[in-house]
């Protein structure tokens, strides 16, 4: 079976140290596009694409990186609350076409309470998820063709029609996380593809099994994925290594103040992060080769998988195992890591290929050894 990569545009900046230090980068249209143009060479097969209140706009992102990418496919959120069905079925038919159908939406219901009435947004945890749901069954139908006529709690339509197709049919393919019963609901009745945090694999296969009899009920069936970031280096040691000095520069004080905030949020999915390590340095991995050191500042997925890459890609068959086939992955700095993870890690995985140059001596330089046959080489030219 081949897996699907992707990897994580960062479009609210991105660092080498988590936490205060000099080696920040702004989200620039220009660093951007190279972390999609070096995905797209590497062979990833996607990048996903963020929203978020520090985030550029994930539409128009998409929009620069498709311009420069060939083959990598879109993963865009879209935050339901914050558009109309309607519109957002046209903006997807359309983008859909622009890129010849690569395509992929990440449907975002969720979010942190206290900052979504800036956007306008005022419901309680379950109505966005109910709002997410008339939504969905309004956008589904359009871009399968249908004229709608809905009236809900959340959304009302007269008339609703899109006048010009998506390449993909019926729709550009729904990807979606959550982890509370209304999430799972949501999933089960709209989604193709569910998206769990990288939790250790127990409590991955419970939230599958869960999604998977939800959907099974509505006669539906899912595929499912898994958001990791990765810290791979040639050994252990130089994993665990880099794992510390990614939070080298964080202090006490700062991991206090952002554990708070994301105590006060009402999403389940932080909830079960944050109890991972419990704000805690000294308890951060906490599965086999899964630290949460990642979380103790950042929000959404928290956890990394590290090691050499013999070892993470053991681990990430742990999660192919229970029925996943996707992974979206990342890593500090992201340019960087994209290069380092498909170097060390694809030649193990099933359905990718090398992309570093085999058995042959490389220099760099203008007069490169690369001309100087390995004993290997020599042998084969000989017979």
């Amino acid at each position: 079976m081949s897996l699907d990569i992707f990897w994580f545009l960062p479009t609210s900046g991105d660092t080498r140290y988590l936490g205060k230090s000099n080696s920040g980068r702004t989200a620039t249209n220009e660093y951007l596009q190279q972390i999609a143009v070096a995905a797209d060479n590497l062979g990833y097969d996607g990048i996903l694409i963020p929203t978020g209140s520090g985030c550029l706009d994930p539409w128009v992102a998409a929009s620069s990186v498709a311009a420069v990418t060939r083959r990598l496919k879109l993963l865009v959120a879209l935050r339901t609350a914050l558009t109309k069905p309607t519109a957002a079925a046209r903006m997807a038919a359309t983008l859909d076409q622009a890129t010849q159908g690569r395509l992929l939406l990440n449907v975002v219901a969720g979010g942190d309470a206290s900052e979504l009435p800036a956007d306008g947004i005022f419901l309680d945890h379950d109505e966005r998820y109910e709002e997410a749901s008339e939504f969905l069954g309004i956008w589904r139908r359009l871009l399968a063709g249908e004229k709608v006529d809905f009236e809900g709690k959340h959304h009302r339509v007269k008339g609703a029609k899109l006048y010009f197709d998506a390449v993909q049919r019926p729709h550009p393919p729904l990807y979606f996380g959550g982890s509370s019963s209304s999430a799972h609901d949501l999933a089960a009745e709209h989604i193709d593809a569910y998206l769990s945090w990288g939790e250790p694999p127990a409590a991955v296969g419970e939230k599958i099994a869960d999604v998977r009899a939800r959907a099974a009920r509505r006669g539906r069936k899912l595929r499912f994925g898994v958001r990791l970031h990765v810290i791979v280096r040639e050994t252990n040691e130089e994993a665990w290594a880099a794992a510390d000095k990614l939070i080298s520069r964080l202090d006490d004080e700062v991991i206090a103040k952002v554990q708070a905030r994301y105590a006060a949020m009402d999403s389940e999915g932080q909830r079960r992060m944050a109890a991972l390590h419990g704000g805690h340095r000294d308890k951060l991995e906490v599965s086999p080769n899964l630290w949460a050191g990642v979380g103790l500042v950042r929000g959404g997925c928290g956890t990394a998988l590290v090691g050499d890459p013999q070892t993470v890609a053991a681990r990430l068959k742990e999660y192919v195992d229970l029925g996943v086939d996707s992974f979206v992955l990342s890593g500090y700095p992201h340019l960087e890591e994209a290069y380092r993870f498909a170097e060390l890690v694809f030649p193990l995985l099933p359905g990718k290929q090398p992309v570093t140059i085999q058995d042959q001596v490389m220099t760099g330089g203008p007069f490169d050894a690369s001309t100087v046959k390995t004993d290997a080489q020599a042998e084969q030219v000989a017979a």
